[in-house]
């Protein structure tokens, strides 16, 4: 993943929060090419979330997508659902100003970074440029904490550079339709002050990540998090990273004290 003179860099939004959260897990994953398998339940969602952006992909193209909905009874139910929530957006425009693209990609060279987004859905005018995001995740997250993630951060921004656009008249909404009841959405709306902010803190991040791998290039490791982080207490590479003991302390604290366990007697005549 080392960049060469001829060879940019990329990052994108997950890794980014990676970085940010944990450089030394970072190095581990994207660097070291180390990771853990998902579990079967992860898979799964995984998997249907898929589905789904491909749904609205094939959807956006024009393709017929009856055959999806036939096969699969939870996506018929969430495209009913966000059909009945949203149907401006499942509405294209009938004027020619409008530009519409599911996938959208689009990339931004900063320092020796290429910073890449690919947006689920893109809506365009001459007015103003919408960013849509679909999630399939049952709870949507606090408000605060989706937008300091770098997923709305960065794509804000890059769109912003990348676009004759003002900050002010790009939005990012997050739709999550699997949420209970309906789906919901979460809505962000851009402005010049954060704009500005995200390009500070992007660049610092960047410029420190340019030392990080200097140093790793000189058998350095990246940075670990302080003691007692919880980021280390269910992380994969806590080991590794000789950071058990955090392992070893989230599960007594769960365990019940034997003290504590009130004894059940068994009566065999109730078998």
């Amino acid at each position: 993943m080392l960049s060469t003179p001829t060879q940019l860099l990329r990052l994108s939004q997950g890794q980014l929060n990676l970085l940010e959260a944990c450089p030394r897990k970072f190095q581990h994953i994207y660097l070291e090419k180390l990771n853990s398998p998902s579990n079967p339940e992860q898979e799964e969602r995984l998997t249907l979330g898929s589905r789904f952006h491909l749904l609205m992909q094939q959807r956006e193209m024009g393709l017929p997508i009856d055959s999806f909905l036939q096969a699969d009874a939870q996506l018929q139910s969430w495209m009913l659902s966000f059909a009945d929530a949203a149907p401006e957006i499942l509405t294209a425009a009938s004027d020619n100003q409008t530009f519409r693209e599911s996938e959208h990609y689009r990339t931004l060279q900063l320092q020796d970074y290429l910073l890449t987004v690919v947006y689920d859905l893109l809506i365009a005018d001459n007015q103003q440029a919408q960013i849509l995001d679909w999630k399939t995740y049952p709870k949507p997250p606090n408000k605060r904490k989706l937008e300091s993630n770098w997923q709305t951060r960065l794509y804000l921004y890059v769109l912003a550079e990348t676009s004759d656009y003002l900050p002010e008249k790009i939005s990012m909404t997050y739709w999550f339709v699997q949420s209970e009841g309906k789906p919901q959405n979460i809505k962000f709306n851009y402005n010049t002050a954060q704009h500005t902010q995200t390009a500070k803190k992007l660049n610092q991040l960047l410029v420190q990540l340019t030392n990080w791998l200097e140093n790793y290039q000189n058998n350095q490791q990246f940075p670990q998090v302080g003691e007692g982080s919880k980021n280390c207490d269910y992380c994969q590479f806590a080991k590794r990273c000789d950071r058990t003991q955090a392992i070893e302390e989230v599960v007594n604290d769960s365990l019940p004290s034997l003290d504590n366990i009130e004894e059940v007697s068994l009566n065999t005549n109730s078998f």
